[in-house]
């Protein structure tokens, strides 16, 4: 069960959805709670470094972290890419399978199918070993 907490948005910032101003809801996972409160007492440094840092900084963190992660993302992809690329007979059977998704979508969807397939493979090749 997950409890909830609100909060009203920082001074400047504003909802243009609504004109009634609505404190935005914030779903907490109590896993998730204890995996940071076992984080913040295991490094009380870093946590005493964080609260002292200004709001726009701790912000701008905050974004550096998700900008770092979407390039993970997109590195993880041109490599799948370029593995399918390097095989011409994946790629058609790839493409073969994509035909009916928009032409637009085809790249990430085939990027998905290629990160599930060898996600699949290493899987079942751990389970080999496993049981040898």
């Amino acid at each position: 069960m997950s409890t909830t907490r609100t909060k009203t948005p920082p001074n400047g910032a504003s909802n243009p959805s609504s004109s009634s101003v609505e404190p935005t809801v914030y779903r907490t996972n109590p896993e998730v709670e204890a995996k940071i409160d076992a984080y913040i007492k295991d490094n009380p440094k870093y946590w005493t470094y964080l609260q002292g840092m200004p709001r726009d900084r701790l912000e701008r963190t905050v974004v550096l972290n998700e900008v770092r992660v979407l390039d993970r993302q997109q590195r993880i992809r041109d490599g799948l890419m370029k593995e399918i690329n390097k095989n011409p007979e994946l790629k058609q059977a790839y493409e073969t399978l994509l035909k009916n998704v928009p032409e637009n979508m085809r790249d990430l969807v085939m990027t998905q199918m290629a990160s599930q397939a060898k996600r699949a493979v290493a899987r079942s090749q751990r389970l080999a070993q496993e049981q040898a």
